[in-house]
C-alpha cells in the first residue's frame, strides 16, 4: 500500500513530503499505521487522497503484481535483516513473543510465499472497511477543526 500512497499522494500530487504505511503485527492483534508529513492547506487533500487510496485496496483489492512486489520486498527485508544482530535478535524476539517458539527463516519465507492474492484482498476488504483511529500533530484545535472526511473514518 505504501507504493500507491506514495504515488498518489508525494508523486502524483505533491502534497506531502513524505507519506508511507507500516504494520505493527502481534499474536493477537496488529496496526496498520499511516503517515503523512504535509503543510497544514494541504492536510484535507492528503487526508482525501489517503482515504481514496484505503477505500480503493478495500473495494478493488490489489494486483497479483503488486502482491509478487510485496511478497519480494518482505522476503528481502527478511534476508537482509539476517545482516544486522540487533534485527536478528528482535526477529526472535517476536517469534517467541507471538508463537512461543524459534520459527526458522525458512518457514517465514516458505509462509510468505505461500500467501495468494485473494487472501489479501480478503483481510484488506475486512480491515479497511472499519472505522479508523486516528492521531493528528499540527495547527487543529479541536475534533471539529479536522477535515469532514477525517471526522467520518474515525467516528
Amino acid at each position: 500500500m505504501s507504493s500507491r500512497l506514495f504515488q498518489e499522494v508525494r508523486e502524483t500530487r505533491g502534497l506531502a513530503y513524505s507519506v508511507y504505511s507500516a504494520l505493527d503485527l502481534f499474536a493477537d492483534s496488529g496496526a496498520l499505521s499511516v503517515y503523512a508529513a504535509c503543510l497544514p492547506e494541504r492536510f484535507a487533500d492528503v487526508m482525501r487522497v489517503t482515504a481514496d487510496v484505503l477505500e480503493s485496496v478495500a473495494r478493488d483489492g490489489i494486483t497479483e503484481a503488486e502482491c509478487g512486489i510485496a511478497k519480494r520486498s518482505l522476503r528481502g527485508g527478511l534476508v537482509l535483516g539476517l545482516e544486522d544482530s540487533s534485527s536478528r535478535m528482535s526477529r526472535l524476539g517476536r517469534s517467541e513473543l507471538n508463537y512461543g517458539k524459534h520459527r526458522s527463516i525458512e518457514h517465514t519465507l516458505r509462509q510468505i510465499e505461500q500467501v495468494t492474492v485473494e487472501e489479501v484482498n480478503a483481510v484488506a476488504r475486512h480491515l479497511l472497511s472499519r472505522r479508523y483511529g486516528a492521531a493528528v500533530l499540527g495547527p487543529h484545535g479541536s475534533k471539529r477543526s479536522l477535515p469532514q472526511q477525517l471526522r467520518a473514518m474515525v467516528g
